[in-house]
Order: C-alpha cells, then sequence, then structure tokens
C-alpha cells in the first residue's frame, strides 16, 4: 500500500497546495497506519475495510492518545482513502461511515499587555544575536505571522518606509500585514550593522533572520530562543511561537480591530477560525469585571 503514499503527499503538495508542515503530519500518520495494516496483512488498499481502521483508532485511544491527536489521524485516513476512491484505485472509501472525536474546544493562551512588554524588552540589543532577537519577537506580535513565515521573511518582504511586510504563507498565499513603528525600528537596528555580524563570509544568504552560522534560522532554534526570554521575563506559562500570533489577534480585538480585519491578517481563510479569539476576549472582560467590580462576587 505504501507505493500509493507519495502520490498522495504529491496531490496535497500540488493540487491542494498544502503546508510543508500539514504535508509532514499527514505523511507520518499514514506511513504508521500503512505499517499497522502490513503488520495485519493488508498489502493493498481494497484489502483494508472499516473494521481495520476503527479498530487502528481505538488502538490510539488505548495508547493514551490526546483527542486532538486520533482525530488527526482520522482527518488522515480520511482524506487519504477518499483520494484512492476519486482516483479509482478502490470501489469504495471504507472510512465514509467514520467518525471524527469531538474535541473539548481549549481557548488559546494569550499574554497579558505587560507579560509582552518584558518579553520584548528581554533581549541585549547591544549585541547581533539580540538585535535580531528583538526585531523577531517584535514582528512576530506587530504582525500575527506564523513562525514558518517569519523565519521564511527575506529583506525583499519588507517595506519600512510605508510600514509594511509581504507574507507568503500557506497554499503560496500573499498577504500584505501593516508593520507598526516599534517593529519597524527593530528591524531597522538589525539591519543597520548588526546582520552583518551574524552574516559572516555568506554574502549571498537571503534570510533576513540568521542564525549563528550565517544560515537562515530554524523554527527549532527561534523556539529556544523565546523559551529562554520567556524565562528571563519571568513569563511562567509554557509559551510557543504560536502563543504571540494569538496575543495579536486577541489584543487588536480588545482594541477595537474588527474580525474580518484580523481574519486577513492572519491569513485564515475560513472566519469561524478567527472567531475563537472572540471567545478569549469575552472571558478576558469577564475575569476583569469579577476581579474589579465591587459587587460581581457573591458571598
Amino acid at each position: 500500500m505504501k507505493s500509493y503514499l507519495q502520490p498522495f503527499i504529491q496531490y496535497l503538495s500540488t493540487v491542494r497546495r498544502l503546508s510543508r508542515n500539514t504535508l509532514e503530519s499527514y505523511e507520518r500518520d499514514l506511513t504508521a497506519f500503512l505499517d499497522y495494516g502490513g503488520q495485519q496483512g493488508l498489502t493493498a488498499p481494497q484489502d483494508v475495510h472499516k473494521h481495520h481502521i476503527a479498530r487502528y483508532l481505538l488502538e490510539l485511544k488505548q495508547q493514551g492518545r490526546a483527542v486532538a491527536t486520533v482525530s488527526r489521524h482520522t482527518v488522515s485516513i480520511r482524506s487519504f482513502f477518499q483520494y484512492l476512491t476519486r482516483e479509482r484505485h478502490i470501489p469504495g472509501d471504507p472510512s465514509a461511515e467514520l467518525e471524527t472525536l469531538k474535541q473539548e474546544k481549549r481557548l488559546p493562551l494569550v499574554l497579558t499587555i505587560d507579560q509582552v512588554e518584558r518579553l520584548m524588552e528581554a533581549p541585549d540589543t547591544s549585541t547581533a544575536a539580540g538585535a535580531r532577537d528583538k526585531a523577531m519577537l517584535e514582528v512576530l506580535y506587530a504582525t500575527g505571522i506564523r513562525v514558518t513565515e517569519l523565519i521564511s521573511l527575506e529583506a525583499r518582504h519588507l517595506n519600512l518606509p510605508l510600514g509594511f511586510i509581504r507574507c507568503v504563507g500557506s497554499g503560496e498565499k500573499e498577504r500584505i500585514i501593516p508593520l507598526g513603528r516599534i517593529a519597524c525600528d527593530a528591524i531597522a537596528a538589525y539591519l543597520g550593522g548588526m546582520r552583518d555580524k551574524l552574516l559572516k563570509d555568506r554574502a549571498d544568504e537571503q534570510a533576513l533572520f540568521l542564525n549563528q552560522l550565517g544560515t537562515g534560522m530554524s523554527r527549532q532554534g527561534f523556539w529556544k530562543i523565546l523559551k529562554k526570554y520567556a524565562q528571563e521575563a519571568g513569563v511562567v506559562h509554557d509559551i510557543t511561537p504560536h502563543t504571540l500570533r494569538h496575543s495579536f489577534a486577541a489584543h487588536l480585538l480588545e482594541n477595537g480591530a474588527d474580525l474580518r480585519s484580523v481574519q486577513e491578517m492572519l491569513g485564515h481563510a475560513d472566519i469561524s477560525t478567527t472567531q475563537i479569539y472572540m471567545q478569549v476576549t469575552k472571558a478576558r472582560i469577564k475575569d476583569v469585571y469579577n476581579q474589579a467590580h465591587p459587587r460581581a462576587k457573591v458571598k
């Protein structure tokens, strides 16, 4: 069955134009399922029936996998067999009647304004690495872009005089995002000699943000940088780069931005994805009310 996997991944890449991270997730999930199928003696797609898939998903649950993980595997398997059915490799879709587990909806972690300020002030901007880190943090919070989009930025994507960046996101969709004065200043300071110190002899490197080797920063590299500054700033939450994206959206909505504009800046295809930040905002307002209003708490 594995001979069908790469054509499917190629289809997701070229036709559906999914991001690299999403493609890797599909490939991991399906490789695990196909390995399981091989152990069960399932050598061809038409050998797979609904009870085989259900048994595999049950084993994942029994292993203690999170509901979100099992749901993701279900989606991957369903997409794979829908593709095989559409391409007429199999006569019918064995995953057609599978149910996706309902996930408990948890509100995303959002930092307070004070926590963001402390985080932004943590880097030592007198060093090349510190100036780079300051610029990366400011851009991430100022624009709400994904970490993959952040590390993919090049100088040609910037327009500091007009205050915006051009970002190419999931599915090669391009969007223009405003860039505030503080973020522009941080980038200008980084480009005013600090980037050259990191560049070393790699004059042809196009990435805006460089690591100590003079090449483009990796997602893992920036994740470690963020963790370090969060600890130094006393931000006790287990934050990720996506936390700043969440904070960007929630803070905009708290201060009166309209939902459609936030959706456009985040690059969400469906506004329902953006609406979760309205729930965050409402929850925070309720917390403020309960803490501040003298008659909010019932004894």
